[in-house]
C-alpha cells in the first residue's frame, strides 16, 4: 500500500512539464526576413540622409550627383515598365541577355573545374602535372584577359562568356581540389574493402564527401561571374546590364547606373538561391552534402 501510494502522491503534487512552444514555419520565415532586411533598410536610410544633408563623405564623394533612393526606385520602375525615354522598358531585355551570358560561362566553368579538381585532389600525378600551371594563371586578373579576348575572339557574346568562364573557373577548381584532398581515408578503405572500382569510388565516395567545398566554390564562382559580367559587356555589346550601365555613364545618368547595380545584385542573390536549391535537390537534401 505504501509503495503504491507514494508514486500517486508524487504524480498529483508535481505538474507535468509543458512542452516548449516552437514557432511556426511562417513565424520563422518572417523572423528571417526581418533579420535579412534590417541592414539593407538601414543602409537605404543612411543613403537618403546623406543625400538630403549633403554629407561630406570620404574619398571626396560629391553628394550633389548622387540621386536619392526614391529617384532610383522611380528609375527602376521606368526601366521595367516605362515608355517615355530610350531606356524605358528595356530592363527585362538587358537582364535576360546578361543572365544568359552568366549561365553559359558559369556552366562551362563548372563542367570543366569540378572533374579536374577531383582528379587533381585525388591523383598525385595530375596534381604535380597541373599545379604549377594553375598557380601561374590564377593570379592574372580578368581585366588583363579582356583585351586579349577581344583580339582573339572578337566583340560580342563569346568574349564575354570567355571572361566569365575564366573568373568562375579558378574558385571552383581550388575549392574542389581542397574538398577532394580531404576525403576521409577510412571511407576510401571501406569502399576498397567492399570491392568498389576506383572509377566508381569517385562518384560514391569522393564526390559526396567533397560537396561542402564544391558548393562553396560554385557559389563564389557564380558571384564572380556577375562581377565580371560588367567588364565583358562594356565594349562591343549593346544589350545587357553592363552595357546599360556603360551607356548610362556616357549620358552621366547616375540614377540608371545605381539602378543597374541594384538589379545585378538582385540577380546575383536570386541565382545564388537557385543554385543552392538545385544542389539540395540533386543531393536529395541529405545533410553533410550541401
Amino acid at each position: 500500500m505504501t509503495t503504491t501510494a507514494a508514486p500517486m502522491t508524487a504524480a498529483v503534487g508535481t505538474a507535468a512539464p509543458r512542452p516548449k512552444a516552437t514557432p511556426s514555419g511562417l513565424a520563422r520565415h518572417l523572423k528571417a526576413l526581418v533579420f535579412a532586411a534590417a541592414l539593407p533598410l538601414a543602409l537605404v536610410c543612411l543613403w537618403a540622409l546623406a543625400v538630403r544633408g549633403q554629407w561630406n563623405l570620404p574619398l571626396g564623394v560629391d553628394m550633389r550627383f548622387v540621386p536619392s533612393p526614391w529617384a532610383v526606385l522611380v528609375r527602376m520602375w521606368d526601366l521595367a515598365v516605362g515608355s517615355g525615354e530610350a531606356t524605358s522598358g528595356s530592363l527585362w531585355r538587358h537582364a535576360a541577355a546578361s543572365t544568359l551570358r552568366v549561365s553559359n560561362g558559369f556552366a562551362i566553368a563548372a563542367m570543366l573545374a569540378v572533374p579536374l579538381g577531383l582528379l587533381m585532389g585525388r591523383i598525385p600525378f595530375v596534381m604535380r602535372l597541373l599545379d604549377s600551371t594553375v598557380s601561374l594563371l590564377r593570379p592574372i586578373p580578368v581585366t588583363a584577359w579582356a583585351p586579349l579576348a577581344l583580339l582573339l575572339i572578337g566583340f560580342g557574346d563569346r568574349s564575354t562568356i570567355f571572361l566569365i568562364l575564366i573568373a568562375a573557373f579558378f574558385p571552383i577548381l581550388i575549392n574542389t581540389i581542397a574538398g577532394a584532398a580531404t576525403v576521409s581515408p577510412r571511407l576510401l578503405e571501406a569502399a576498397a574493402m567492399l570491392g568498389t572500382p576506383a572509377w566508381k569510388t569517385f562518384f560514391t565516395v569522393v564526390l559526396p564527401s567533397s560537396m561542402h567545398s564544391i558548393t562553396a566554390g560554385l557559389r563564389v564562382g557564380l558571384g564572380l561571374s556577375w562581377v565580371v559580367l560588367v567588364v565583358g559587356e562594356t565594349v562591343g555589346i549593346r544589350t545587357g546590364l553592363g552595357a546599360l550601365i556603360t551607356q548610362a555613364r556616357d549620358m552621366s545618368r547616375t540614377d540608371i547606373i545605381i539602378a543597374g547595380m541594384i538589379v545585378i545584385g538582385i540577380a546575383g542573390l536570386l541565382s545564388d538561391r537557385l543554385l543552392t536549391l538545385t544542389l539540395r535537390m540533386v543531393t536529395r537534401g541529405r545533410p553533410g552534402l550541401v
